[in-house]
């Protein structure tokens, strides 16, 4: 007897088995994985930016945060004489990762190279400027 598939798997497995979901899911983990090594006087970050190009790629430092955003857009219309496609992929999207550098650490401080698909950073290790603490006190009459 032929019993539909909620009776053997369930409900939910037909729903994320489907090729839309396999495809969404796995792109998520795709990109942006980073690894960051600590060394001697500086930390290494490695992000995996799979597909994109040096063009795509952004870096700033901004109140004490790196910020990487990777954006990619293909939108290419191709077209075939010979029939009419039944499914086309292609990635578009972007993608950002920040991480917490500090106050004192800029723009010009970090190195950074991108070859095969890695984005390599190099953040210097410094360490947090003393403040200075300014007391100020009220003036008390009488």
């Amino acid at each position: 007897m032929l019993m539909p598939s909620i009776f053997r798997k369930g409900f939910m497995n037909d729903i994320f088995e489907d090729d839309f979901f396999k495809d969404n899911f796995r792109n998520q983990n795709l990109v942006g994985k980073t690894d960051i090594k600590e060394l001697k006087d500086r930390y290494l970050l490695e992000v995996e930016l799979p597909g994109f190009n040096k063009e795509d790629i952004k870096a700033e430092v901004n109140n004490g945060y790196l910020i990487i955003t990777a954006a990619h857009d293909e939108n290419k219309d191709e077209k075939d004489k010979d029939g009419k496609y039944i499914r086309k992929e292609r990635y578009t999207g972007q993608c950002t990762r920040s991480f917490y550098v500090g106050d004192n650490v800029s723009q010009e401080d970090i190195k950074g190279k991108f070859e095969n698909g890695l984005l390599k950073l190099e953040v210097p290790k410094k360490e947090p400027k003393e403040k200075i603490e300014n007391k100020k006190y009220i003036q008390i009459e009488g």
